[in-house]
């Protein structure tokens, strides 16, 4: 097996597009249909959580690059981590889907909340909800294909 992808151990890693390019375009077309109908700013911030949440640094990287792109501030950038904190940084709106990530990404520790899902619901129309929730679906996925796989952050080869 050839690979070019190495972690900072210098374990190699399959490169998982070429590995398995069905499954991983059939990702792509995921994430861009989950992308569909939401504003660039939501898409990256609920990207950037879920990348914090699950300690995947190649993502946070790609995605605060990505939300600097399309105008995002330092400031909201930073406090992404601590939303909750600084409330004031983040619409009611992001501030639901911010919550809502955080409870789909930890599914594991308490399920998605009754509270939190009924904040999303009261911010979103069904099919907002339903392409948020795929959002926080593909950008998982997106972590874990990246951890699996030690990509490293700052090697985008999106171009």
């Amino acid at each position: 097996m050839t690979t070019t992808n190495t972690h900072v151990t210098g374990t190699a890693r399959l490169n998982f597009a070429k590995a398995a390019p069905k499954v991983f375009r059939a990702l792509i077309g995921f994430d861009a249909a989950a992308r569909e109908g939401l504003a660039p700013a939501l898409v990256e911030l609920i990207q950037i959580r879920a990348s914090h949440l699950n300690r995947c640094a190649y993502c946070l990287h790609m995605h605060t690059n990505d939300a600097r792109k399309a105008g995002e501030t330092e400031d909201r950038l930073h406090m992404v981590p601590v939303w909750r904190e600084a409330r004031h940084f983040f619409t009611e709106r992001e501030q639901a889907a911010l919550a809502l990530t955080e409870a789909v990404t930890l599914v594991a520790d308490a399920g998605v909340p009754d509270e939190v899902y009924a904040q999303a619901a009261a911010h979103f129309d069904e099919q907002e909800l339903a392409h948020v929730l795929s959002l926080i679906l593909a950008i998982n996925t997106w972590n874990r294909v990246a951890l699996s796989t030690a990509k490293i952050a700052g090697t985008d080869e999106r171009g």
